[in-house]
C-alpha cells in the first residue's frame, strides 16, 4: 500500500518510515550476507544531532560480542558542528540493543569459522536510530569478480531489451 494511501487508515505517526543516514555499499562487495537484524544503537544526544546532519561512516566498522551485549566498533560519526567544548568521541564503542535470545543466536553462528557481524545501514525510524546490521562471510576474490561479471551481463541484457520495447 503506498504511503498517500496508508495515511487515510493511518494517523502520520503510525506510519514509520525509514530516514537513511548512511549505507555501507562496500560490505555487500566484500561479504556474502547472510542474516540481516534491525538493531537499536545507544548514542549520545551530540551523536544523534550529528547523524541527523548524516555525518557517520561504517566502512571500517564492525560488531562483536562481550559477555552478553553486542558492541559497534570502528564506527565514525563526526563531531556536532554547533556542539560546545564537550563533544563526543567519534570512534568509540557503541552498544547495540538487541534481545537477549538475538544475540544467543548469533552468538551461536559466530561460533562457526569465517563468519563475522557487520553493519550494513544506519537510519531512523520514525525518531529512533536503529542500524541493520548482517551475519556475513567473507568473499574470495574470484566471487567478486563473478559478481562484477554477473552484473555486467544484467546490465547489458537491460539495456538490449530496452531497446526493442
Amino acid at each position: 500500500m503506498p504511503p498517500s494511501t496508508m495515511s487515510v487508515f493511518f494517523p502520520p505517526s503510525i506510519i514509520m518510515e525509514k530516514q537513511f543516514v548512511t549505507k555501507n555499499r562496500k560490505a555487500y562487495h566484500e561479504f556474502h550476507i547472510l542474516d540481516k537484524l534491525e538493531a537499536g544503537v545507544e548514542l549520545t544526544g551530540s551523536e544523534v544531532k550529528s547523524l541527523r546532519e548524516g555525518h557517520a561512516n561504517l566502512k571500517e566498522a564492525y560488531a562483536t560480542i562481550r559477555g552478553s551485549e553486542l558492541f559497534l566498533i570502528g564506527c565514525h560519526i563526526n563531531p556536532y558542528s554547533h556542539t560546545g567544548y564537550k563533544g563526543h568521541e567519534p570512534l568509540r564503542d557503541r552498544k547495540l540493543l538487541l534481545h537477549k535470545n538475538e544475540i544467543l543466536k548469533i552468538k551461536q553462528q559466530l561460533a562457526e569459522k569465517g563468519l563475522t557481524v557487520i553493519p550494513l545501514s544506519i537510519y531512523f525510524k520514525d525518531s529512533w536510530a536503529k542500524i541493520e546490521i548482517g551475519l556475513a562471510k567473507g568473499k574470495k576474490i574470484h566471487d567478486k569478480k563473478a559478481a562484477i561479471k554477473e552484473r555486467d551481463i544484467k546490465r547489458e541484457t537491460d539495456r538490449e531489451m530496452s531497446r526493442y520495447k
